[in-house]
C-alpha cells in the first residue's frame, strides 16, 4: 500500500497520523472489531494542501464480514465513517476481508492510481 501506512494488528492501535486517521480507526475498530486494520493517508498524492486528510485507504480484516458479500462489507465501513464520508473524506479505498481470507492471502492489493484533477476543474475529452 502506497502513502504513510498507519497499522494496527490484533486489536492493537499503534502508528501515527493525523485526526482524521485516527477517527477512522478508532470507528472501524469499535464497529467491526478488527482483527487486522490498516489505515492508509494517500492525501499527499492528490494535490490537496499540505496536512490535507481527504483520500485513504483502509484494510479491515474482520469475523463480522463472514457470509457477508463484498458490497455488505462496504456497506459495514462506510456506515461506520458516515459522518467522516459526509464531510472531510473525500475518497476511501475499502477492501473488506474475513480472517480466513487474510490468513490464506494476506497479500495487499496496490492501490489505484490518482488520476489528477478535481471537481472543480474542466477535464478534457
Amino acid at each position: 500500500m502506497r502513502g504513510p501506512l498507519l497499522a494496527a494488528a490484533g486489536g492493537a492501535m499503534g502508528g501515527a497520523g493525523g485526526p482524521l486517521a485516527r477517527t477512522i480507526r478508532a470507528k472501524l475498530t469499535a464497529a467491526l472489531q478488527p482483527t487486522h486494520l490498516e489505515v492508509r493517508d494517500d492525501s499527499p498524492h492528490h494535490g490537496g494542501p499540505p496536512g490535507a486528510e481527504t483520500h485513504f485507504g483502509v484494510l479491515v480484516v474482520s469475523g463480522r464480514f463472514t457470509g457477508l458479500p463484498l458490497l455488505q462489507r462496504h456497506r459495514l465501513v462506510h456506515e461506520a465513517l458516515r459522518a467522516e464520508l459526509a464531510g472531510p473524506l473525500h475518497a476511501l479505498q475499502v477492501i473488506a476481508r474475513t480472517p480466513q481470507q487474510w490468513q490464506s492471502d494476506p497479500r495487499v492489493p496496490p492501490a489505484p492510481p490518482c488520476l489528477g484533477g478535481s471537481k472543480r476543474e474542466r477535464r478534457r475529452g
